[in-house]
């Protein structure tokens, strides 16, 4: 909103006009250095093996393996990725108080079909000179990751974005599954389910279980995708990304689904179920998510 060359209203005065501080203007973000990058990718490797460590028990592990680095880094750090431990601790983090949270739907709900339940998360992915985030849209049922963006914030857009592009290619399911996090409470996230019809189920505080299979999705693409290659830039990652999503879809089979592709499970068609294989478009009751 600032414009720094308008010839009859210093800077000062636009500051002064909008109730901003000065300072903010001038400010201009550091980069993360060469070592907490490296960090935040030991961080997260760990993190995708051990999800209920928190700041202390990653300072000791890192520790463990030559990191000589304070446990208010590794907190600062895991902060920054959006990483918080799955156990229940004292005064966690309460959602924004102007945003409401609304109640887990799916807990013992058998899902059996396509657009019967969509979820999403947001996940850190590194590069080696950086990192961004990643938002996706799966369906529950086929696992099918219908629509995903790359953002270098964890503001709202990006997600609102992919939520926009799934409705518009996939129409609407009768469930959305989110975190609590503050992208998906958002009034304007939770508007455009609201305008669909769609009902709104959300994961208890530090329950990643609830979302499960995204989770899953996370682990999967990081080991197969973004470690085996280290992309340099965000152009290179959306391609690598680009490809392996394509992959994921159209030709990975998954013994869930008896074999058949999220693409094929998602559109009804494919060969038939492998012998000993639970049919595609069972019923998937979320009580036995593990199992599945």
């Amino acid at each position: 909103m600032i414009e720094p060359r308008r010839p009859r209203l210093s800077i000062v005065r636009q500051c002064e006009l909008l109730s901003v501080n000065r300072s903010g203007v001038y400010y201009r973000p550091a980069p993360e250095s060469s070592l907490n990058l490296t960090l935040m990718r030991l961080i997260d490797e760990q993190f995708l093996e051990t999800p209920y460590y928190g700041a202390r028990q990653m300072a000791r592990h890192l520790r463990r393996l030559g990191h000589a680095v304070g446990r208010k880094r590794f907190g600062r750090l895991m902060a920054k990725m959006g990483l918080a431990a799955i156990y229940q601790k004292p005064k966690t983090s309460e959602p924004h108080p102007q945003h409401p949270v609304h109640p887990y739907l799916l807990r013992g709900l058998a899902v059996d079909r396509p657009n019967h339940v969509w979820c999403s998360d947001i996940s850190y992915i590194p590069m080696r000179k950086g990192f961004l985030y990643l938002t996706a849209i799966m369906d529950w049922a086929t696992r099918k990751v219908l629509a995903w963006r790359l953002s270098n914030t964890m503001d709202a857009d990006f997600c609102i974005e992919a939520l926009e592009e799934a409705l518009a290619r996939y129409g609407a399911p009768e469930i959305f599954n989110t975190d609590q996090g503050s992208q998906y409470t958002s009034p304007r996230f939770t508007g455009v389910l609201k305008e669909r019809g769609i009902r709104i189920s959300m994961d208890g505080r530090g329950r990643w279980m609830d979302n499960v299979f995204i989770e899953r999705l996370w682990r999967s693409l990081k080991y197969e995708c973004v470690y085996l290659h280290a992309f340099e830039t965000g152009s290179e990652l959306r391609a690598g990304l680009t490809k392996w999503i394509s992959h994921y879809n159209a030709q990975r089979p998954h013994s869930a689904l008896a074999g058949r592709t999220p693409d094929e499970a998602y559109d009804q068609s494919g060969p038939p179920p492998l012998p000993g294989l639970t049919p595609a478009g069972a019923a998937i009751s979320t009580g036995d998510k593990m199992a599945a």
